[in-house]
């Protein structure tokens, strides 16, 4: 009985101690951990015009599967970082686009 008393003392001090020990981590350096996470956020994909919106700074796509990102196919709207990348874009055009969050910052006419 000792043994199971002293193993569940053991068990609970490892369920406290661990959330302390994580919360510690995920604060430490935090702009760095920040950096670091924007940059692997980025994820290439392809796509197929639907709209252009310039003026509010938008385009509509058809994009293929992005599995980092668990989304299926669909189309759906996307804020550009620069407008430029609007330029000259077509409706139904093929491209290869660039995600930060769901943000375009890079757009290729294919």
């Amino acid at each position: 009985m000792k043994v199971l008393g002293i193993a569940g003392g053991f068990a609970a001090l490892a369920l406290v101690a661990q959330p302390a020990s994580a919360q510690t981590d995920d604060h430490a350096g935090h702009g760095t951990h920040a950096e670091g996470h924007a940059a692997a956020s980025t994820i290439e994909a392809l796509g197929v015009v639907r709209a252009v919106d310039a003026r509010a700074g938008k385009v509509t796509l058809a994009h293929e599967a992005i599995p980092a990102r668990k989304w299926p196919p669909m189309t759906m709207a996307f804020k550009v970082a620069d407008p430029a990348l609007l330029k000259d874009l077509a409706v139904g055009t093929k491209v290869r686009f660039k995600l930060d969050g769901q943000t375009i910052v890079g757009l290729t006419a294919l």
